[in-house]
């Protein structure tokens, strides 16, 4: 396995994310990730083979095996993995699209033009969406998935025997489970994981959503108060809040916004005088 492929997307992702979200980024790739590839995968690679009943009735363990197991830990455990690191690739992906179209722009009307973003990875209008909604994606997946654990595992927990009576075997028989303590650690170890991951997201996102609204309440004040003392200054205020800013406040798309000069806190000055 390639590590360098994790170690680059580690990086690529943490640029544009939050102290949570590097936190949570951590877990998953290093509680999560590493520990399924070196040791979950391992540990069930013979759950099938080790399955045993006592009869001998052609089929009756196979039976028993897929009522008990209809979708192996190991498999859900991929799935789940594969569906929460996706939306954080949907970040990057809305980062390097800015990107481009700044770069696009200079090309286009040469470096001493305005710009489009003055920072293209700072997290204000679509891209705030699309990290939010990432947010909102994760959790809501590893929450699906506990559920769907413990619907099919009752408290997570695998029992050494299980009593069986599908067809075609004969009558009720015992089937026995391989290692089913070290697979419950592993399991209740997975579980555990997942939700502190929840808990990251919901944290990480009441902060999010929290600080946009201070700096929506800020700026309302501040074009209050300005308007009070300046009543025919509303335009000039609106512009000021939004250069000082530090980038574009457009919450609804990605649509091209009026160009920002390359010294927005000289122009405010200008402005201002």
């Amino acid at each position: 396995m390639n590590w360098s492929i994790f170690e680059g997307l580690l990086s690529g992702v943490n640029k544009y994310s939050t102290a949570f979200g590097r936190i949570w980024l951590s877990l998953v790739f290093i509680f999560r990730v590493l520990v399924y590839l070196v040791t979950a995968e391992r540990v069930w690679s013979d759950d099938h083979k080790d399955f045993d009943c006592n009869t001998l009735q052609p089929g009756c363990s196979n039976v028993c095996f897929d009522e008990f197991f209809p979708v192996s830990h190991v498999r859900l455990w991929a799935l789940q993995l594969i569906l929460v690191t996706c939306p954080s690739l949907l970040v990057v992906m809305h980062v390097a699209y800015r990107e481009v179209q700044e770069k696009r722009h200079r090309e286009a009307h040469g470096e001493n033009s305005g710009r489009l973003y003055l920072n293209p990875g700072k997290k204000r209008g679509g891209l705030w969406w699309t990290y939010v909604c990432s947010l909102v994606f994760k959790a809501s997946v590893d929450i699906a998935f506990l559920y769907v654990f413990h619907s099919l595992y009752p408290k997570y927990i695998l029992p050494p025997v299980v009593k069986c009576h599908a067809d075609p075997c004969p009558n009720i028989v015992d089937c026995f489970i391989s290692k089913p303590s070290e697979k419950n650690i592993f399991t209740l170890f997975m579980v555990a994981t997942a939700a502190i991951c929840i808990l990251l997201n919901l944290v990480e996102l009441i902060y999010l959503v929290s600080k946009r609204c201070h700096e929506c309440l800020a700026a309302r004040k501040a074009r209050a108060m300005y308007t009070g003392h300046h009543p025919h200054g509303t335009t000039s205020s609106c512009k000021q809040d939004d250069l000082l800013s530090g980038d574009l406040i457009f919450l609804g798309s990605d649509s091209h916004p009026p160009l920002l000069p390359d010294h927005p806190r000289d122009h405010v000055k200008k402005t201002i005088l």
